[in-house]
């Protein structure tokens, strides 16, 4: 059994960084151009956003630069990271909301608290399992999600060609061992306002 977790955290440490490079796309929003199912202004309207949006709450508080991630899809704004206090939380939404061409905005950040070694290996292993199985699994199109884990629950933000995808997804996250929830925002293509033809 610790061999099979030993692979599993090698194996996920290495896909999860070369994950990494290859999913940024031209415009570095974390999904390749030519296989997102975006229109291509769609992609540069939401890069922009999430750029502006960074850039924001880098001016508010630098340690914001690594505390707390933004992804933009669709015009859809989504929050993870930690922060000290829940006044930070409020600030952090409400600038989210301000930002030009948000139609929504979800906020998953968490309140810090005191470091647990071990609950964040737990994370991580969690997100690497998901990411590799995302990788194996030729159905998925993996370079479509972005995975975060905070307290074994998995955040999963994307988007599915179709329902099956989305389905598949969701399947492989409550696979894993030692998950306590799945939380999903994944956007179908045709749920977008615009699409590539």
């Amino acid at each position: 059994m610790k061999a099979r977790l030993l692979i599993f955290l090698i194996l996920g440490f290495t896909l999860s960084s070369c994950v990494g490079v290859s999913s940024t796309g031209i415009f570095g929003t974390g999904v390749s151009v030519a296989i997102d199912p975006r229109s291509v202004g769609t992609q540069i309207d939401d890069s922009i956003m999430q750029k502006n949006m960074s850039t924001r709450m880098i001016l508010l508080n630098k340690k914001y630069f690594l505390s707390v991630q933004s992804k933009v899809i669709d015009g859809r704004i989504f929050l993870t990271g930690k922060v000290d206090d829940p006044e930070e939380k409020l600030k952090l939404t409400k600038l989210a909301w301000e930002t030009q061409g948000a139609r929504s905005v979800r906020n998953d950040i968490k309140i810090k608290e005191e470091f647990n070694f071990r609950q964040s290996a737990k994370d991580l292993l969690i997100t690497s399992q998901l990411k590799t199985a995302f990788i194996l699994n030729e159905k998925i199109k993996a370079t479509n999600y972005k995975v975060d884990t905070y307290k074994q629950k998995i955040y999963i933000y994307g988007i599915a060609l179709s329902s099956d995808e989305k389905k598949m997804v969701l399947d492989e996250a409550k696979q894993i061992l030692d998950v306590a929830d799945v939380i999903a925002s994944i956007l179908l293509v045709d749920d977008l306002r615009i699409q590539k033809n």
